[in-house]
């Protein structure tokens, strides 16, 4: 069995090679974030609230890229797996040069989008601008985000989760190094950037993370022999790509968008609110590592399967998803409920923004098993090249039922933030009821049932 096939072999060792690194990958680029949110603390909360509002406009950007790396997930991994070795290079090269192009837009659209985003959510003052200051030099940083993440899909595809992770390990320790001397600079020598070092940071070492990815796809052995030419953008190519990935990226916007709705009605309980949630946030993130790189495995593993019309290992591949998630569950949602505190505390010593974030992490204790079913069923439908379920099922979660059941709980019965946190439940655990009645009526058509063939 070739090491890249994923359409024969024991479901467990596939999702072991490809969960694993994937979760690995993702744990130190969530703790590269940690790391930001640390040296902010070390200078002030108004810091830190500003580096959580600039990160989440500038991240609203980045779901092109993680967009992109879905849609080259699935088309690359379907025809992989239909064993179509001409039609998968095609699809490589032109995801690239489709990537580069988007790239270059989207940085244009940034200079004038974030900083609008960002009054939106915040209030005129210190951390407004020091979130303006950063999102600005984070555009920099923009080309290595969305090319690094475009093109993990393209390895994704061929089953290699690992070249993401090891790119991410060395950005992680590039970070640790780089933050304190861009930000305090070298006693005598030079007096430091500041929070911006923070950005500059990120900019050097995330370019390092492109850099290696797009090494790794050229070594690819489809890649090898390719020519110039593949490259030139082809509009029939771009279509497909095009309709795969936008509604996976415009889903990851409402994602986006929900956060800064989030963001919005936080700014009413002042400064220390927005910074909890920010910090929250990473902690959130961390625990949800392990779901996030199994989920993710879903989508290659059952797009190979679909594009092979082994519908009964795409159904297989989703029943052992959902049975390790539920396992995962009984060891993370303990850790929300018992050590939410505690966690807030190593990143601020500020007794009200430990309160506020223990709350909600108290509250997302019961919602992981839903959100892994959530995201297990996002794979699942752009596994099966339905991505456009995924927009209209986060137009309703993150779009609407988000901003709506807040309203109902801070503006008709007038909670305190915890009512923030009961409107992103209620949202989330409605979203999920829809999310599962679209993934049977999908499945029944393609590939003859969802969980059990009919």
């Amino acid at each position: 069995m070739a090491q890249d096939d994923l359409t024969t072999g024991p479901m467990v060792l596939h999702f072991k090679n490809l969960a694993i690194p994937a979760a690995l990958g993702m744990l130190f680029a969530t703790l590269y974030n940690v790391v930001d949110v640390y040296y902010a603390g070390r200078l002030s909360t108004e810091a830190q609230a500003g580096l959580a509002i600039g990160y989440q406009a500038f991240f609203i950007f980045l779901a092109v890229g993680f967009g992109l790396g879905s849609g080259l997930s699935a088309l690359v991994s379907n025809a992989k797996g239909a064993k179509d070795t001409s039609g998968t290079r095609k699809l490589a090269a032109q995801g690239l040069s489709f990537g580069v192009i988007v790239t270059a837009i989207f940085m244009v659209v940034a200079l004038w989008l974030g900083p609008k985003l960002i009054e939106i959510v915040s209030e005129p003052g210190g951390y407004r601008d020091a979130g303006t200051g950063y999102f600005h030099w984070l555009i920099v940083a923009l080309p290595g985000f969305m090319l690094a993440y475009g093109g993990n899909g393209i390895l994704q595809a061929h089953g290699d989760s690992r070249s993401l992770q090891r790119a991410l390990m060395g950005a992680f320790f590039a970070n640790v190094i780089l933050n304190p001397l861009l930000m305090f600079g070298i006693p005598g020598v030079w007096g430091g950037m500041g929070f911006n070092g923070i950005a500059l940071a990120t900019v050097i070492s995330q370019t390092g993370v492109m850099i290696f990815i797009l090494r790794q796809i050229f070594k690819l052995e489809i890649m090898q022999g390719v020519l110039l030419s593949e490259f030139i953008p082809d509009l029939e190519s771009y279509r497909g790509i095009l309709g795969q990935m936008l509604p996976a990226t415009m889903a990851m916007m409402v994602m986006f968008f929900s956060s800064f709705v989030v963001q919005y009605a936080l700014k009413g309980f002042g400064e220390p609110a927005i910074a909890a949630y920010g910090v929250a946030l990473r902690i959130e993130q961390i625990l949800l590592l392990p779901v996030l790189g199994m989920t993710g495995a879903l989508l290659p593993i059952a797009g190979q399967n679909f594009g092979a019309k082994e519908f009964d290992r795409v159904r297989e591949a989703l029943v052992f998803c959902w049975k390790l998630g539920f396992a995962m569950t009984a060891i993370a949602a303990p850790i929300f409920w018992l050590g939410g505190s505690m966690l807030m505390s190593i990143f601020t010593k500020d007794p009200e923004v430990i309160a506020i974030g223990t709350s909600y992490l108290h509250v997302d204790g019961f919602l992981f098993p839903i959100y892994m079913m959530l995201f297990s069923i996002n794979s699942l439908l752009q596994a099966l090249k339905k991505p456009i379920w995924t927009l209209w099922l986060s137009i309703y979660r993150q779009g609407i039922a988000v901003g709506f059941f807040i309203w109902i709980f801070i503006g008709v019965l007038d909670f305190s933030v915890w009512g923030v946190w009961l409107g992103i439940a209620a949202a989330v655990c409605t979203g999920w009821i829809g999310a599962v009645l679209v993934a049977r009526t999908i499945a029944k058509q393609n590939i003859g049932g969802f969980l059990r063939a009919n």
